[in-house]
């Protein structure tokens, strides 16, 4: 049974790090500054091993976003730990780590005289394919290359993935290449749905079914792109709104079936965090999620896309976009109320008026630190406009709104922050519609860089619901060598985070 433990490395390693590199490599040791940016890069990800306290093993891995190609950096085992299979481990670290950056290959350098080492690497898969000659100097010693093939699915790697988004009120249709976005196309029902103040579902759903070839076809006219051109297909199948929901996954198996193509039946709320991919290249985990909408503010640990999504809280009542609404009503706004208020909210005090912050007092926070609530803020602020109105004061509508928008803003933002800090993760990233919202995004980019957080937002036309956010997710499932959906799958209005894909 094995004794130590493997985790991601930190810059306060550094130290150890340094002196076992100099205890295993001492004639041709990297330097501490050299150490030192590998440790913090971007395109690098370094593992150490503990044994009880002391550092016995690191190792390194290479992979430039847009590169197929990974290079294992270093490995090093501690003299008293060799034998005892935790080479071994930190390679199979490295190489699982390899593949969700979606590497085809991988590469590494040995010396020609350790055959240890080549024995080890020979049984995970790698092969010699190249000699540099004399390279280990001043050993005057040859270095091997040797080289891992990553299987593919059938699909292959590119794959070509249409997403179809059909949560609420708006119809997305989106094509992505691997992790490159070729077309986002969206079609919103929201003049419709403007009648009634608020989102009705029926409404909903048969706007989704005026909409949906229309915008199919512009996605594929923006990609270039045939029907026949697509690879797989991915769909929204939860949460949302159950009728709204099964317009877009008949579409999708239609599809399917009249194509032949495979099916991803996928999580609408994870879709929101993994299209910063699209961005990026590559998702960072770990990172703490905000995802404000209409209909959903969740607050979500992501470690892994795919495999590890954790829920920390959400909306016990309205959510943050059905507060902007409501209270956009109460005002003598349109609907939607976010944009509204926003605008109202221009040359207001946004200290005039203390309203509540919901779940946010000492007894609120022993139960629901990362839950939020904002119906009562919206009641606080219909009874001071009905007290106002009552009493014939003139008040300043701005006020009002700049006022309920920052105690939006702040039990968002700070709830957030706290879920980093709890949870030592140095990034958060924001998603949903009401991100669009200025306010948020510049107190969320104030409180971050006060606490040393990286801030992720990406474009707005992405953090609205879309079809590139799901087809994006698809890509990473085939990517991963996950196996497609069935056709037995259904809308599920309530879909926990935790299930990434529908079988």
């Amino acid at each position: 049974m094995s004794t130590f433990s493997i985790r991601e490395a930190a810059e306060t390693d550094l130290q150890h790090v340094m002196q076992l590199e100099q205890e295993c490599f001492a004639k041709d040791a990297w330097s501490r500054d050299n150490m030192h940016f590998e440790l913090l890069a971007h395109h690098t990800y370094y593992v150490v091993a503990h044994e009880g306290e002391q550092l016995v093993g690191f190792a390194g891995l290479s992979k430039v976003p847009g590169n197929d190609q990974a290079d294992i950096q270093t490995i090093a085992v501690s003299p008293s730990m060799r034998g005892r299979g935790l080479g071994k481990e930190l390679m199979l670290e490295l190489l699982s780590q390899a593949r969700k950056l979606h590497a085809s290959e991988i590469f590494l350098e040995v010396r020609a005289d350790n055959q240890v080492a080549q024995n080890l690497y020979h049984g995970l898969g790698f092969e010699h394919i190249d000699t540099r000659a004399r390279y280990y100097q001043p050993d005057d010693v040859d270095a091997w290359v040797m080289r891992l093939k990553f299987a593919t699915s059938s699909i292959g790697r590119e794959s070509v993935v249409l997403g179809i988004e059909t949560s609420c009120d708006e119809t997305g249709v989106g094509i992505v290449r691997g992790n490159k976005l070729l077309a986002n196309v969206i079609s919103s029902s929201m003049d419709e749905q403007a009648r009634f103040g608020g989102v009705v579902p029926e409404i909903a759903a048969r706007a989704h079914l005026e909409a949906m070839k229309p915008t199919l076809d512009k996605a594929l006219a923006e990609a270039n792109m045939s029907i026949n051109d697509i690879d797989a297909i991915a769909v929204t199948n939860g949460p949302g709104l159950g009728g709204a929901l099964m317009v877009g996954i008949g579409a999708a198996k239609a599809l399917s079936v009249a194509t032949g193509k495979p099916i991803y039946a996928v999580n609408h709320l994870v879709g929101h965090v993994g299209v910063d991919i699209l961005e990026r290249g590559v998702l960072q985990t770990p990172t703490i999620a905000l995802l404000v909408s209409g209909g959903h503010t969740s607050l979500l640990l992501v470690r892994d896309l795919l495999n590890d999504v954790e829920l920390l809280g959400e909306t016990i009542d309205d959510a943050a976009g059905e507060a902007f609404d409501k209270v956009a009503r109460l005002l003598s706004l349109k609907y939607p109320g976010g944009p509204e208020i926003d605008k109202a909210a221009i040359g207001g005090d946004p200290k005039a008026i203390r309203f509540p912050r919901g779940l946010t007092l000492p007894k609120d926070m022993e139960k629901n630190r990362y839950n939020f609530s904002f119906s009562g803020l919206k009641t606080a602020v219909a009874r001071w406009v009905e007290v106002a109105d009552a009493k014939g004061e003139n008040y300043n509508k701005a006020d009002v709104a700049a006022s309920f928008r920052e105690a939006v803003v702040d039990v968002l933002v700070s709830k957030a922050i706290a879920a980093c800090l709890d949870h030592n993760v140095p990034r958060l990233l924001l998603g949903g519609g009401v991100i669009a919202n200025a306010r948020l995004r510049e107190l969320a980019t104030e409180r971050c860089a006060a606490n040393g957080i990286e801030l992720r937002i990406p474009a707005l036309h992405l953090c609205t619901d879309n079809g590139a956010m799901i087809a994006t997710l698809g890509a990473q499932l085939i990517m991963d060598g996950r196996e497609p959906s069935s056709l037995n799958f259904g809308a599920e209005s309530t879909l926990p985070v935790t299930q990434v894909q529908s079988r």
